[in-house]
């Protein structure tokens, strides 16, 4: 087990927001609750975002309800791991990235730091897909077009983070609200199987057994438990102003803990809309191979009637695709912050890290076109779930220990339940790279 922090606390990352938001003392629990609402709603937006709907898209086509099992067993990781994570940020006052540059040595934190630079690209990437697929689906741009313009997407962070970061979570709460009236209507207008719905969520031994399924399962894992969002998390609590004392953190880490399981609850009923109605109409018309967003758009029209059906998905994937910017563009600040303690304008962060996505997704956009783009955006899914362990090992053994938690460290069935988790994404991804070796 890790000993104690080798160094002081330092110099919070989002140094800007730190405790910006005041927590009223000896108000009501309902009151600090309202006060503690927002990170996890940042936090949620990871777990929908475009790269999840070609995951979701593709498994609920091909494999009907099947794969509700894996959104369903994802969330519950996530809401433990991210559990974790707030109890890290108030409780050793560090985000999971000063954490590994504090206890690791640089040759362990450097190579730690450019793996989550990876899955944030790899999050921005399906980011600027999903954007620009929207933005084709709505208003005609093509695809080529709609990557660039994706770059002025900077703007409107830096315009939100002006006025408070409040307004950063009102913005994204809101787009969330549109997100789900939006997949309401269509599964209405979809009218799924409730029962073959409710037999989804048991798991079956094909999702391991079948290599395809397993495929779709570890993007779906990916996109659902996603690393960026654990660095993330760490540092979003911290904008909380809830004070020093031991009472008033643990009842911080409580609140925060609330504030994020409701999110991704609300996440989870996201992403189940999003493979139910793939399965209620694509699967049921015997369309298995439906895994591109604009294909889904199309038929979504003549299969369930109504001409408001694909104008209702395409609103849906660009608010995902808005709302994956505001996160895209935190995490990244917070992970190089972290890491390696430099701080740059925000603005330039966010345009060195678009422009290496942006590369990969023109070249694809242009060569091989909306085919391209489709399994472009399945494979960042299975790319941020390889990335998975290198970020969760730390969380589990950081709040595991009591050296750097103190009265703060995570309760022994929580990091045993978290060690569970962890144990199982590697086995998983083992057994991936294991199939996609031999072939």
């Amino acid at each position: 087990m890790p000993g104690a922090w080798r160094t002081p606390r330092g110099e919070p990352s989002l140094a800007n927001v730190f405790a910006s938001i005041r927590i009223v003392r000896g108000g009501s629990f309902w009151r600090k609750l309202a006060a503690f609402l927002g990170p996890g709603y940042l936090v949620a937006v990871g777990y929908m975002d475009p790269g999840n709907w070609a995951t979701s898209l593709a498994g609920g086509s091909k494999f009907g309800y099947a794969l509700l099992a894996v959104a369903l067993i994802s969330n519950i990781m996530a809401i433990v791991l991210q559990a974790l994570c707030a109890r890290l940020g108030v409780g050793s006052g560090r985000d999971l990235a000063q954490a590994c540059r504090d206890a690791y040595p640089k040759w362990v934190s450097w190579p730690l730091w450019l793996l989550a630079e990876i899955a944030i690209s790899a999050t921005d990437l399906a980011e600027i897909i999903g954007t620009a697929i929207g933005l084709n689906l709505l208003f005609g741009i093509p695809l080529e077009i709609g990557v660039l313009i994706t770059a002025a997407d900077v703007f409107l962070i830096l315009a939100l983070q002006a006025i408070g970061f409040r307004w950063v979570e009102a913005f994204v709460v809101a787009l969330l609200g549109v997100i789900a009236a939006c997949f309401a209507v269509q599964i209405a207008m979809a009218d799924p199987d409730w029962g073959a719905v409710i037999r989804g969520f048991a798991p079956t031994v094909d999702i391991v057994a079948n290599r395809d399924m397993l495929y779709l399962a570890l993007g779906i894992l990916g996109a659902t438990v996603m690393p960026h969002n654990l660095y993330l998390h760490s540092g979003l609590v911290q904008t909380r102003g809830y004070g020093d004392t031991v009472p008033e953190k643990k009842e911080a880490i409580t609140l925060a803990t609330i504030d994020s399981t409701i999110a991704l609850c609300l996440a989870l009923l996201i992403n189940a809309s999003i493979l139910i109605l793939a399965a209620a109409t694509f699967h049921r018309a015997g369309k298995t191979d439906v895994a591109e967003l604009d294909q889904a758009h199309t038929l979504l029209s003549p299969m369930l009637g109504s001409s408001i059906a694909p104008t209702l998905f395409g609103i849906a994937l660009l608010c995902c695709g808005l709302n994956s910017t505001v996160t895209a563009t935190l995490s990244g600040q917070i992970v190089m912050e972290g890491f390696i303690n430099i701080r740059i304008a925000p603005w330039m962060r966010r345009l060195v890290t678009r422009a290496i996505a942006i590369i990969p997704a023109a070249i694809v956009t242009i060569w091989y076109g909306e085919k391209g783009t489709a399994q472009l955006l399945i494979l960042s899914q299975v790319v941020l779930s390889l990335q998975l362990p290198f970020a969760i090992v730390p969380l589990v053994m950081f709040t595991a220990s009591k050296a750097k938690m103190g009265t703060f460290v995570a309760p022994r069935w929580l990091s045993f339940f978290a060690a569970i988790i962890a144990v199982v994404v590697i086995t998983l991804n083992v057994k991936l790279l294991f199939d996609f070796v031999t072939g």
